[in-house]
């Protein structure tokens, strides 16, 4: 059984009015047992009263409306600042008194003793094998595999179709890209970023950023090829 220590509120105040915060609201409406019943921002950017048909109030404000003892409070923030911005927004709605809902799609794939922590976004077809940990705060966008023994720190973002082999440590407020794949006891440090389709084979230290070569583009046009 999923050990979550979040069944006291099941009404849940979603902080941002963006796209991550629509996803939020569909994902929490949709597949979960919470009811969004508002949203907040910080008051330099309520430039509207109504989000989805549902109230948005200045942050500073939030508790006058949606009382922390009564609500829960999820932070649809993404990578920006290298995770910064929304961890400081999750401290934020802590220090308010709020309890920090999660979200763990009912698609995805995870086993007895799993701990969902504060703060989560688990899209389907994430795949957490038995013995592998994610922390607080964590995004884990659709498709991704994270082995087992593997310990994903606080604060993090992993795009889709990450493959996180066994024995990985991911530290810290660090960024994967899509379709990176870590080899198993590989540690990664705080911070780093590890780019689009990086293959990473051995440790990287705290700030590490990792940024494979795109694609270049031929100059010769798409017309002029003959065996296409």
């Amino acid at each position: 059984m999923i050990k979550s220590g979040q069944e006291k509120h099941r009404q849940v105040v979603i902080f941002g009015i963006g796209e991550i915060a629509e996803l939020a609201d569909y994902y929490f409406s949709c597949d979960s047992q919470y009811e969004v019943v508002g949203f907040t921002v910080d008051r330099a950017f309520l430039k509207q009263t109504e989000f989805r048909g549902r109230p948005v109030v200045a942050f500073e404000e939030v508790a006058d409306t949606f009382a922390p003892d009564r609500h829960a409070m999820f932070v649809a923030v993404s990578y920006a600042k290298i995770n910064a911005v929304r961890a400081e927004k999750v401290a934020a709605a802590r220090a308010k008194g709020y309890r920090l809902a999660s979200y763990l799609s009912s698609r995805a794939t995870v086993f007895a003793d799993f701990e969902l922590k504060e703060n989560c976004f688990i899209l389907e077809d994430n795949t957490i094998q038995p013995f592998a940990s994610v922390g607080a705060n964590v995004t884990l966008w659709s498709g991704n595999h994270i082995g087992h023994h593997s310990v994903i720190e606080d604060d993090v973002f992993l795009a889709s179709h990450v493959v996180i082999s066994g024995g990985v440590r991911v530290g810290r407020g660090s960024f994967v890209g899509v379709n990176v794949t870590i080899r198993d006891h590989v540690t990664i440090g705080q911070r780093c970023v590890l780019g689009a389709g990086a293959l990473v084979l051995e440790d990287q230290p705290d700030l590490s950023v990792v940024a494979p070569r795109g694609t270049e583009r031929s100059p010769v046009p798409s017309t002029r090829l003959r065996s296409l």
